[in-house]
């Protein structure tokens, strides 16, 4: 029998429903998802997209595995063609939107598509943020940026570890602006997007609509600027872009994994503003903020867990956040699967190979804070240029501690001393090993560091 348009459109339902799982979610929600069926023309079916960005796009990454899924289920289908149509404006929420890059379709695209909130998570507002001493700055300043009306401080650059909450507060930012009377034109993506976007204008000579769209918003918010290392004509434009928007008094929010002064691959200059308005550091989570965490995060999934079993996973779970809600995720699945109570050791057994992967994956930033808190000294000593013995030596165990805890190379390690060589590296360690035989105060110093952070 042969397959009607009306059976091929219902196809592209059960199609289009595949294309995150093949393809990912950062390609469903940047450009995927806008596919639209439009007709069946016998051996070829047309698929429509809201602007030429977009079917450019899909046409040199995606189409070939688009046709593909397409035949799996239809063997007639011998081509697929992709065409503009726009949307009718008449329909278009008069809202002004966060703009979300690519993974709402914003605005951005070069051609004007009118952007949601759709690749913002819901979870992560402010409401659902758990507050505690590691973070309580970052959360005030990024509430205190989302409430006013008026520019406090631009950039506002948040940094931590992963897993610490900087996407949350981003999306919390970026949802707070959404839903604020005043309505302002925010454009929020990643350092990665930013790129993407700004290859393709010069590839398709479009970068006076790319500068008037980024220099023509009132919130401008990057994720992950890390990611721009190395990238020197990304850096350029976005550098001229930065100027731009300070200009206008503008307000740009940053987000990255370390802090301005530390970032490796960041033109001088980049690094310099990025430290003009408020940089705030997340810390690693501390057992209170963690127990909390995951009290709020059971009330949430409504899952009912043993004081006990929180306050284990509360002590063992120590990475970050994101493992903190896999495991509880992890545990109320058994539950479900299998049944019975949720006891100690069902979860020890649940989760015995993530509790084996936290036993070995301390990081360099936690060693280096605990090194720092038990030497009382600063954590930028460890990574700056004195001498002094009073520093000199915290940073030496350090460097010690993470030749012990890590499996990073003496190299790695070095460049999270400040970029030192890693012949500094092994220096220091062999003049720890050698004191640990002389100094019986640096000794008991070393014992205690090795309880802490094998706890």
């Amino acid at each position: 029998m042969k397959t009607t348009t009306t059976n091929k459109e219902q196809l592209w339902t059960d199609i289009s429903s595949r294309l995150q799982d093949v393809f990912g979610d950062h390609a469903y929600r940047g450009w995927l998802r806008f596919l639209e069926f439009e007709q069946d023309t016998g051996a070829k079916i047309i698929l429509s997209v809201p602007t030429a960005f977009i079917r450019d796009l899909i046409k040199s990454k995606y189409l070939d595995g688009i046709q593909s899924l397409w035949q799996d289920v239809c063997k007639d289908i011998q081509a697929i063609d992709i065409i503009v149509k726009e949307k009718d404006q008449d329909k278009e929420d008069t809202q002004q939107p966060v703009q979300q890059a690519p993974a709402s379709g914003s605005k951005i695209s070069l051609e004007g598509l009118s952007g949601n909130t759709d690749g913002l998570d819901p979870r992560f507002t402010f409401d659902n943020f758990v507050v505690g001493k590691p973070n309580e700055l970052a959360y005030a300043a990024a509430l205190r940026v989302a409430e006013s009306e008026k520019v406090n401080f631009s950039p506002l650059f948040l940094y931590g570890g992963v897993g610490l909450g900087k996407t949350h507060l981003m999306h919390a930012i970026a949802w707070q602006l959404h839903n604020m009377p005043q309505k302002r034109r925010v454009i929020y993506l990643s350092a990665e997007q930013f790129m993407d976007y700004y290859i393709r204008s010069l590839r398709h000579k479009t970068m006076i609509d790319f500068r008037d769209m980024f220099r023509n918003v009132d919130v401008l918010m990057v994720d992950d600027i890390q990611f721009m290392s190395g990238k020197d004509s990304t850096q350029e434009e976005f550098f001229h872009t930065f100027n731009a928007l300070i200009d206008q008094k503008k307000q740009i929010i940053l987000s990255a994994d370390k802090s301005p002064s530390d970032l490796t691959g960041i033109q001088e200059r980049m690094r310099s503003r990025f430290g003009w308005g408020l940089v705030v550091d997340i810390h690693p989570t501390t057992y209170e903020l963690r127990l909390g965490i995951l009290q709020t995060k059971a009330e949430r999934i409504d899952i009912d867990i043993p004081n006990d079993v929180i306050e284990f996973l509360a002590h063992k779970i120590t990475s970050n956040v994101r493992e903190l809600e896999g495991a509880l995720n992890k545990i109320r699945a058994r539950a479900m699967l299998i049944g019975g109570p949720i006891t100690l050791e069902a979860t020890k057994e649940a989760l015995k190979d993530l509790l084996r992967a936290n036993e070995r994956l301390l990081t360099v930033d936690e060693i280096q804070r605990q090194v720092a808190e038990h030497f009382n000294t600063r954590i930028s000593d460890m990574k700056s240029s004195k001498r002094l013995r009073s520093v000199a030596r915290p940073r030496q165990v350090a460097m010690y501690m993470c030749k012990n805890f890590t499996s990073k190379s003496w190299a790695a390690i070095g460049e999270e001393f400040g970029g030192r060589d890693h012949s500094t590296v092994m220096h220091a360690c062999k003049k720890i090993e050698e004191l640990k035989l002389s100094d019986p105060d640096l000794n008991e110093d070393i014992h205690i560091l090795e309880r802490i952070l094998s706890a």
